[in-house]
This record gives structure tokens, sequence and C-alpha cells, in this order.
């Protein structure tokens, strides 16, 4: 028996992962998929102190090496639920099953969908959700984002430099990113801002993206626009569905300010937790506090288990 488990390979698992090992409490980290979470595949992070600049994958490897560095043991495995057995966490996950003294979820969230007509059917042919891992395959060629948030911004800048036209819709009237995000979007010469407006349908040919119909919100105009690409970035849905603690409408796990959910001994941490501010700071700062109170929790589980 561990005497914790983190789920999640993002920031906050990572940095739960750092204090918990130099707390020297036996301790395994389980991914599904890659070190690193979603950030990993932003192409540029401005905001992270110490690093003016740096891409998330470069970051998000400093972070594993770190982690590593001092002898976290970090694990590949699907987890499906966690039961509780006493004061005895038991998690389920496609590997079998590992038993703790405490638990951190640091799982994250996946890009939410639009659910317009088109949408599914072309996700991976014209349709995609992370511009770094598919920007590329656009060079020279014209695409839209949808979004008004920091992640739509800097993508669509992002882009820019690579695609020969950059439509990007919001919704409203002002976007939601940082000004230094929006003052690059308006200066870059290939981008054109389309505000009040909405995507209703993505058409294809041939099996690919080849227009997309967006209505004002002004005066309820269609047109379609000829792109080759469709780059969504309207939110995210949190990965807590293997998981029966309280959660607010959104999915998104309830804590406290130890961050500790409803079941005494498992914490949230990051993006899957319910937060004002999805940033990589924050997920750092989500991850050492929780650690922080499970170390607290795993001393208390000990002293118990020997009649202290």
């Amino acid at each position: 028996m561990y005497d914790l488990v983190i789920i999640g390979g993002g920031p906050a698992g990572l940095t739960a992962g750092i204090y918990a090992q130099r707390a020297r409490l036996s301790t395994v980290l389980l991914e599904k998929q890659m070190v690193g979470g979603q950030i990993a595949v932003s192409d540029v992070i401005e905001n992270y102190p110490g690093f003016p600049s740096i891409s998330g994958a470069e970051l998000m490897e400093k972070f594993e090496e770190h982690a590593r560095g001092l002898g976290l043991e970090i694990k590949f495995a699907d987890v499906q639920n966690i039961a509780v057995e006493g004061a005895v966490k038991v998690i389920k996950t496609s590997e079998g099953e590992i038993r703790a003294k405490a638990v951190i979820i640091a799982t994250g969230a996946s890009p939410k969908r639009l659910g317009v007509p088109g949408e599914k059917e072309l996700t991976g042919k014209g349709v995609s959700y992370c511009a770094t891992c598919d920007g590329p395959f656009f060079r020279n060629l014209k695409v839209l984002v949808v979004g008004g948030g920091d992640t739509a911004v800097k993508e669509a800048v992002y882009l820019s430099r690579i695609a020969s036209k950059v439509y990007i819709s919001h919704r409203r009237d002002k976007f939601r990113a940082e000004k230094m995000h929006l003052e690059k979007l308006e200066s870059a010469p290939n981008i054109e801002i389309l505000r009040s407006h909405v995507l209703n349908e993505i058409k294809a040919e041939n099996g690919l993206v080849k227009s997309a119909c967006v209505e004002d919100l002004k005066t309820r105009e269609k047109k379609d626009i000829e792109v080759e690409g469709i780059f969504i970035f309207v939110g995210i849905n949190p990965t807590t569905d293997f998981i029966d603690v309280d959660k607010d409408g959104g999915g998104f796990i309830k804590t406290s300010q130890r961050l500790e959910t409803s079941i005494p001994g498992i914490y949230a941490a990051g993006d899957c937790r319910t937060t004002p501010l999805l940033q990589v700071a924050t997920a750092v700062g989500d991850g050492a506090l929780a650690a922080w109170a499970a170390i607290d929790y795993v001393e208390t589980f000990d002293n118990e288990a020997k009649g202290v």
C-alpha cells in the first residue's frame, strides 16, 4: 500500500509528486496518456515566473525531470474508479488495483466541443482542438479559430505565423484574453476578427473541411467562410467521471481550503477542481497545497494505526 497515489501527470500532479518525495512518502503518480498534461501541447507560455517565454513541452519536461530526479514513481494506467474501504482508498485501474492512504486527483480537463453540424464527423479532418499539434498541416492555408479566451487568442496568433489567413470568431464584443495577447492579435496583419459571431456549421468537400458557416449575432446575417482548418477553443470539461465526490454544476470537484474533497484523505488540484483561474502557476500552487495536506493526513493515518 502506498502512502499517496497521485492521479494525473500535469503541472499540479508533478508538483504534488515533488513535495511528496521530499516528505519521503511512498508515492506513485498514475498517468493515462502522457506526462505533462494539456499544457504540454501549448506553443508558448509567457506568464510562468522565471521563464519569460518557453514552450509547454519544454516546461513540462523540466517538471518531469525534477520529479523523477527525486525518485517519483510514474506508471501509465487508466483510473476507472476509486472505492473507500475504511480509511483505505482502493484505486481500480486498467493495470489492476492500487491501495493508498491518501489520493490527490490532478486529472485536469479536456477541450469542450461545440456540437455544431459537421464538427464530430470532421474532427481530425480539418477540425482540431490543438493548434500546436495540428497547425503545421495548414501551412499557407486559411483557418478559423473559435473562442475568446487566452487559449483561443494565443493559438490564433501562433497560427498566423503558419497559415495564410486566420479568422477568429467570438460570440461577444470583447475578448476575455490578457491585454498582451490581444495586442498581438490585433497587430497581426493576416488575422481577421469576427466579433459577435458564432459558428453554426462546418461544411466538407471530399471528406475534408471546406468552409464554415458563421452568423453575426447582431444582424443575424449568415455567411460561408472558405477555410481548410477550424480550431475550437471554447472551454474545458473536467476529467472527473471516475470519482464520486461533491462536484459543481460543470462537473468540477468541490474542495475545502486545504483542497480536500468530500471524502477525507482525497484531494483535488489543478483544472479538475472548482477554481476561478486555470493557469500553470495556480496548478502548481494547488499541487503544493494538496501535497502538504496529504502529508499531514498520512501522518495522522499512521499515528492512529499505531494507537498514538
